[in-house]
């Protein structure tokens, strides 16, 4: 007798779609999940392109004893594949799982299929701008914006209760305020009501906290605003680190707030929440695309951010909140969405002060309705904050200084005798190594975290764009030079001079 053994972590949005093509199968449960099984059975291999959603899967089938491991297209949930010395091979959505069993482990790729039958890893995830070719398509402000409300509507199927993780930015503040003008029609309202709820993190005081409920109160959620520490921020970066599995400094900086939150929700009995991931890698929202040279430039940066969002934002939105048990879901990740924002013709992504475009003016004005608003202009056309800057500046500055106390100048002059792989520039990026290599000791641990210099989240290509950059490779917003509001200072530093320069200077930011 056959039978088909699976493992799957994720989502199908459109199970209800597949099981009417799959009329002649005799479904045992309700699991959206359950199509992953009939799928196989009646095309083989060949089906994880007709899935739409957020997953990792592994399927055994006990005819043959073949299986196949698969992961979403954009690595949204976690995948790794190991192999023992005994000639095995392992799946695990943490790296921690398989440390003990393999002698060699790795992030399974985003959009690829293993089928234990040819023993390779092929992509099944094939969009046109994977090729990272200019695209021409004109921007229709319409289609995007009803892409996006497709995408969060889609997200609303759920049978526990929700929220929105919401920072008062752009991103979280659309995905928020899209889902709040659904939930009075949607089937989720009639069992956890019509209004919705929203969480906010931040040091006191902190620009996040007061535009996100500046937000809600427009919107009209039930806003739940959580606080915390430089202190309490400290005391849980070890734990932070073992649950995210990365060394990353950016990624562990935003991970921290969102790790304690969690804990938070959690605690409140929410189960699911959607948040703002992958906005700024699909339309360039990151400041350091100010000095993008030409549109061409502009569009390979963007592809090669999205390809590189499984090692970072996604791992961080994943990880974070999985840690305590709560499912994040990321609308702007949608297929569709990307596909048709990423087919526009860059020109338009392009900062433009002289035609009063920002970063990601073709997202704010596809939602800039005098009619009937999403959000107030100011919100929605406010300044690209990353999540570890808007939870409170005080937060980087406490991080750096209490890695300072950690790791003498000694230890970070034989940083590449330590750690030659990846080596650890800062004091920061030396005080996570030695926690990350703590929790997780072996070579092929380290090498699943990428490295390489960065400045506002850019990718090592993008420092060619300006010169200053390389002399400032701090991956904080704030240390875009001339971009942001509150750039970095530039201070002379004297040999008395210990601690850093902490100042910031107000540039003016064109609109």
């Amino acid at each position: 007798m056959r039978f088909l053994f699976y493992l799957v972590n994720g989502e199908i949005y459109n199970h209800e779609e597949l099981r009417l093509k799959l009329k002649s199968h005799t479904f045992r449960t309700g699991s959206d999940c359950e199509v992953i099984a009939h799928l196989y059975e009646e095309y083989g291999e060949n089906f994880v392109h007709m899935l739409d959603g957020m997953f990792s899967f592994v399927l055994l089938d006990t005819r043959d004893k073949s299986f196949i491991a698969a992961r979403d297209a954009i690595g949204i949930t976690p995948l790794y594949m190991g192999w023992g010395l005994d000639g095995s091979t392992w799946f695990a959505s943490e790296m921690k799982a398989l440390s003990d069993d393999c002698e060699r482990f790795k992030s399974f790729l985003p959009g690829h299929i293993y089928s234990s039958k040819s023993g390779e890893l092929r992509r099944w995830y094939n969009p046109p701008w994977y090729s990272e070719c200019t695209p021409s398509t004109p921007y229709d402000p319409l289609a995007l914006r009803e892409a996006f409300e497709k995408a969060v509507i889609k997200r609303l199927m759920t049978d526990v209760p929700f929220g929105v993780l919401l920072s008062g930015g752009l991103d979280s503040s659309l995905v928020a305020a899209v889902a709040s003008r659904q939930m009075k029609d949607s089937k989720v309202a009639n069992q956890w009501g019509s209004q919705l709820h929203t969480f906010c993190i931040g040091l006191k005081g902190s620009p996040d906290l007061k535009a996100a409920k500046e937000v809600a109160d427009y919107i009209g959620t039930r806003h739940h605003e959580l606080t915390f520490t430089v202190q309490e921020g400290l005391d849980a970066l070890e734990e932070v680190i073992y649950h995210i599995e990365t060394y990353d400094v950016t990624t562990i900086r935003a991970s921290t707030p969102m790790f304690l939150m969690s804990r938070k929700i959690k605690s409140l009995g929410v189960k699911m929440v959607l948040s703002g991931e992958g906005s700024d890698e699909i339309l360039g929202g990151y400041l350091y695309f100010h000095k993008a040279p030409n549109k061409d430039e502009f569009h390979q940066e963007t592809c090669r951010k999205i390809k590189a969002l499984h090692l970072y934002d996604c791992l961080r939105a994943n990880k974070s909140t999985s840690a305590w048990g709560v499912e994040a879901r990321v609308p702007f990740l949608d297929k569709e969405f990307i596909n048709l924002a990423m087919d526009i013709d860059p020109e338009w992504k392009m900062i433009r002060p002289d035609l009063g475009r920002i970063e990601k003016w073709v997202l704010r004005n596809a939602f800039d309705d005098d009619q009937k608003p999403y959000l107030p202009k100011h919100i929605l056309y406010r300044q690209k904050e990353q999540f570890s800057d808007g939870v409170g500046y005080s937060w980087i500055d406490g991080l750096k200084d209490h890695a300072n106390e950690h790791v003498s100048d000694a230890m970070l002059a034989n940083a590449s005798f330590v750690y030659p792989e990846n080596t650890p520039t800062t004091k920061e990026a030396y005080y996570y190594r030695t926690i990350f290599e703590r929790f997780f000791p072996k070579n092929a641990a380290r090498s699943t975290v990428p490295g390489g210099p960065s400045v506002a989240c850019s990718t090592a290509k993008a420092l060619e764009w300006d010169a200053a950059w390389l002399k400032n490779p701090d991956p904080s917003g704030r240390a875009a030079l001339g971009v942001h509001a509150d750039a970095y200072k530039e201070e002379a530093k004297s040999a008395s001079a210990a601690n850093k320069a902490k100042s910031v200077i107000g540039l003016s930011h064109e609109q």
